[in-house]
């Protein structure tokens, strides 16, 4: 599986891969780019499975498989190491590159994401209903986990933007990185991963909320820390890009 990827930034730059949620294009972290790039990162972006611009899957994803597209987007762009930050899914595959290929990377952050998120039968269903129903029904209650309903009520545009982002996401594709979260198996390897790790968290977020998630995966991992930000919900890096922006810099400053 050969993934779209987007490179901005300096050739000589330390490399930040960046991976998004379920439902969404390497779009969402428009908002981190510049100011990654400004201080100096080569920045990767790239779609998920089935998602965007890369290919749909002929079958149900598993984790494994979305870390291997990681490591082989590395492997083409001749990168050995990279900080890693992902939100929702792609911290999912962040945390399965930090247990099965750390020396591959520099840092993690984890924002808005779960080592086990709802039950198999839950995602099973809902991919189920993708592909039975088509995405609009799925970007209805997508666009109500990802922002807080003021954010939603002050930003229509982009509220349009982000539904239709989920709204013509493959079905496919959808219903494969749902297989992946639904068969996800992460908890018992949290405490393996060696690498300096930031956990950031929306205070608002429904889908994986502070303390049944963040604080779970800090814990866990040794020396990670959590921050959880205010008047965020799942998207969090972009209904506070400054304050997401400002903790991603400083980690990997630090990593």
């Amino acid at each position: 599986m050969q993934v779209h990827s987007v490179v901005d930034g300096p050739a000589d730059g330390d490399v930040v891969v960046l991976s998004g949620s379920i439902g969404s294009t390497l779009a969402m972290w428009q908002p981190q780019v510049g100011p990654l790039v400004r201080a100096g990162y080569r920045v990767v972006r790239y779609d998920q499975r089935g998602h965007g611009r890369t290919a749909v899957p002929d079958e149900g994803a598993s984790l494994a498989d979305l870390g291997g597209d990681v490591l082989e987007l590395l492997d083409g762009l001749g990168v050995d190491r990279a900080h890693f930050v992902g939100l929702s899914l792609g911290g999912m595959t962040g945390m399965w590159l930090g247990i099965h290929a750390p020396e591959r990377l520099r840092s993690l952050v984890l924002c808005c994401t779960s080592a086990q998120l709802g039950t198999p039968e839950s995602w099973f269903e809902r991919g189920a209903t993708a592909r039975q129903q088509g995405m609009a029904a799925i970007a209805d209650g997508s666009i109500e986990r990802w922002f807080t309903a003021d954010w939603l009520a002050a930003h229509p545009h982009e509220r349009r933007e982000y539904h239709h982002m989920t709204a013509a996401t493959p079905a496919a594709g959808y219903a494969a990185c749902c297989h992946a979260i639904a068969t996800m198996d992460l908890l018992g390897g949290l405490p393996s991963i060696p690498v300096p790790t930031l956990v950031i968290a929306g205070a608002d977020d429904p889908a994986t909320p502070p303390e049944g998630h963040g604080s779970v995966i800090a814990d866990a991992i040794p020396d990670a820390r959590l921050e959880v930000v205010p008047g965020a919900a799942h998207l969090g890096n972009v209904e506070q890009p400054e304050r997401f922006t400002d903790l991603i810099t400083t980690h990997l400053a630090t990593g």
